[in-house]
């Protein structure tokens, strides 16, 4: 029997997981079974959690290896983890679409959000379902595109005068830069372990795709990042205190809503790593069985 009820919030995306205190320590059949939502629902939350954050850390590696970001500031009690604190003198820079940490070889495969201090309204986010984005889209234009890679680069998503880079300071915002040089990623990503496929192309980090003149792929690139944004794709989430919020980094993008300002937001982020993506079309032949 189920251990916790899933509750969907749309029909492609996004679910409240009810009966969960992830304060526990779990066994691998009550992992097995988040980890089922996840892949099922892309986005997933558990409401009203009292974690410590060595104990947020400690869920989070029970997924994978945890990446630890080259600029934000680290949790002092588990610097795997990183601080989101916005306000005032510190607005956020997470107010586009993105899908986190592209700009490496192997992005993660998810990111686990805490919140930790909330405004009294606003401040949401909103996460997109890549799959039903490419689903969307018309059967020649997805042959087209799934034969693409595009680059990724850590400049785009966090330049020099940025926020993110002025609070880091100028000398560890030019080593993350040497560090990250720019990535090929596929325009379309098979997903490793429910096989569909799905854009993987982003306005934080997708600079531009190889192998096309500048205009065809901004022309391209900005189609795409706005047909991602219609709501038939998404699912709002409105945050409390407590709240945590486990997406599939792999199969969405997601949007910080900068509405909250001067108010103070707080959250803590753990980010599980992930695999190289590649596309089912191109793997060689008894590697491409194998995956599908």
């Amino acid at each position: 029997m189920p251990r916790f009820q899933v509750r969907p919030l749309t029909p492609t995306i996004g679910a409240v997981i009810e009966g969960a205190d992830l304060s526990r320590p779990l066994d691998e059949e009550a992992l097995a079974e988040i980890r089922g939502a996840l892949l099922d629902r892309k986005v997933i939350f558990f409401e009203d959690q009292h974690l410590t954050p060595v104990q947020h850390r400690d869920f989070a590696a029970r997924f994978g290896g945890l990446h630890t970001h080259p600029l934000y500031p680290g949790v002092p009690e588990a610097p795997e983890l990183f601080i989101l604190d916005n306000h005032r003198d510190n607005p956020t820079d997470n107010d586009s679409w993105h899908t986190d940490v592209t700009f490496i070889e192997t992005p993660p495969m998810a990111s686990i959000l805490y919140a930790k201090l909330l405004p009294p309204c606003g401040g949401d986010t909103v996460w997109a379902d890549m799959q039903a984005a490419y689903e969307a889209l018309s059967p020649a234009f997805r042959e087209f595109l799934a034969q693409l890679d595009a680059v990724h680069d850590f400049a785009r998503g966090f330049p020099q005068r940025g926020v993110v880079a002025r609070g880091a300071g100028a000398e560890k915002h030019a080593k993350a830069l040497e560090e990250h040089p720019p990535v090929l990623h596929p325009v379309v990503r098979t997903h490793p372990e429910t096989g569909v496929d799905a854009l993987f192309v982003n306005y934080g980090f997708t600079e531009r795709i190889k192998g096309l003149r500048r205009k065809e792929s901004d022309a391209i690139l900005s189609m795409l990042f706005d047909h991602i944004q219609k709501p038939e794709f998404q699912v709002r989430w409105r945050w409390t205190e407590n709240a945590i919020a486990f997406w599939d980094n792999r199969i969405t993008q997601h949007y910080a809503v900068n509405d909250y300002l001067p108010h103070r937001r707080v959250m803590n982020r753990a980010t599980v790593l992930g695999d190289r993506p590649y596309h089912r079309s191109r793997l060689p032949a008894g590697i491409r069985a194998a995956a599908e």
